[in-house]
């Protein structure tokens, strides 16, 4: 499945480039820029979890349903996934993601190279959201090239589009608490994990999968997916939590304590400030001056640890896994796709710092 889905990205980018290139050669290089961000890297986690929501109800009397009519749609996911990831990384100032420098900051070093007028990092930002627009239209064309009957497609863009909406509103409250820390909760904070990344990351890739084999009325197997993507997927985040904060950047690919450079109210965070004594609470309080100061940084996440936080982010990890896999055990799908997302539920969650 990832060699097909590879191979589909790197073919529709390819016309897709060669179209702009067509138009003007600085379109060209911008569309380039895009095709190296889609195909640098990355887990394919999003069209993994699709394929196996697919899988689990294929048709038992053709194990070897062919793949190919439904390629387009899972490599559809990977470039909405770029979109996400370039205005994210906008809206949070990072420098590096996969290893490599983001979007904003390709463009913002394209400009002082070619002596451009103007300020380099606005034509940075603002080119990459530009960026992240075109992945997302382009994610609505690969998508279209699935060879799906009108009324499965139908469905398809009914899961897609809802995917999209959470997504965006995931990242609004994301925002949103970064200007309010005072007033949000870790209740909201998982909140924010949910709609940001457990929806558009596990839950919906795996309903969106059992929509394209046609299979939308199977409730049962619906309610499963539901159930296990959300435990899965909001694990997923707080893994994550804990290594913007504790990562080896080496190993994750992003910079260490960028949550905490923005003051993002991560659950990591707002567990740290329930259970911190006053001393530890005046050192966890949200400072504007914070982002400039590395040996505040590496305070603030020592004071985290001192509170036990991390390990109550550890216990809130197992239990979401657990309680995944306890629904996915439930679920009436071929037993290796329950096999294979047991699997991911496992690597998605423990991934190395």
């Amino acid at each position: 499945m990832h060699a097909q889905v590879e191979s589909t990205l790197a073919d529709f980018l390819a016309t897709q480039i060669a179209t702009l290139d067509a138009v003007d050669p600085a379109l060209g290089a911008f569309a380039r820029t895009g095709r190296d961000l889609v195909l640098g890297g990355g887990k394919r986690l999003r069209p993994t979890f699709a394929y196996w929501g697919w899988r689990g109800v294929a048709d038992p009397a053709e194990p070897h349903e062919p793949l190919e009519p439904i390629v387009p749609a899972l490599a559809a996911l990977e470039l909405m996934h770029t979109f996400a990831l370039v205005h994210d990384d906008v809206m949070d100032e990072s420098a590096t993601r996969r290893g490599a420098p983001t979007a904003h900051r390709i463009f913002a070093a394209r400009h002082d190279h070619d002596q451009g007028r103007g300020d380099a990092v606005k034509f940075g930002e603002t080119s990459a959201i530009l960026l992240g627009d075109l992945c997302l239209v382009w994610a609505d064309q690969l998508m279209a090239r699935a060879a799906l009957s009108p009324a499965t497609l139908f469905a398809v863009r009914g899961r897609y589009d809802r995917m999209r909406v959470e997504t965006v509103a995931g990242q609004y409250l994301d925002v949103l608490g970064e200007t309010r820390p005072d007033d949000w909760s870790l209740e909201r904070a998982l909140l924010v994990a949910r709609y940001k990344t457990a929806k558009y990351t596990v839950q919906r890739p795996l309903q969106f999968g059992l929509t394209l084999a046609g299979a939308d009325s199977r409730s049962d197997t619906d309610a499963a997916y539901a159930r296990y993507g959300s435990r899965v997927g909001e694990a997923f985040q707080l893994r994550d939590d804990l290594l913007s904060v504790y990562g080896d950047p080496m190993v994750t690919g992003k910079p260490t304590g960028d949550d905490l450079r923005t003051g993002k109210p991560t659950a990591l965070l707002m567990l740290a400030r329930r259970f911190a004594t006053p001393a530890q609470l005046a050192e966890l309080a949200p400072d504007r001056t914070l982002a400039a100061d590395g040996a505040r940084i590496e305070r603030m996440a020592s004071v985290i640890q001192e509170t036990g936080a991390p390990e109550r982010v550890e216990a809130l990890i197992r239990r979401r896994v657990d309680e995944g896999l306890a629904a996915l055990q439930e679920a009436p799908i071929h037993p290796d796709a329950c096999d294979a997302l047991t699997h991911l539920a496992v690597a998605a969650t423990n991934r190395p710092a």
